[in-house]
């Protein structure tokens, strides 16, 4: 399963979000994988009772490019108000 780091709660905690399973996995901060940033993508495997969290860089920079493409088809379209001040 894919995961992503939404946040680090008190330098302690990782919460990562997991859409597909509508999960949230809290785990320690320092149990992530060298590299791991917020909106990081992880690839997840449940292996002998323990989590095997591995970076997925291939994703991370997918969705990082993607979200730059929709803010800047955002921008392209912004064309001011349509209401008048008076």
């Amino acid at each position: 399963m894919k995961g992503i780091l939404d946040r680090i709660e008190d330098g302690i905690h990782a919460v990562i979000l997991v859409e597909d399973e509508g999960l949230e996995l809290v785990l320690p901060a320092n149990c992530l994988p060298e590299g791991s940033r917020i909106y990081s993508w992880f690839t997840i495997d449940a292996e002998n009772g323990q989590l095997a969290v591995t970076l997925d860089e291939e994703t991370s920079l997918m969705k990082k490019r993607r979200a730059e493409e929709l803010m800047a088809r955002l921008r392209t379209k912004k064309k001011g108000s349509r209401f008048k001040r008076d």
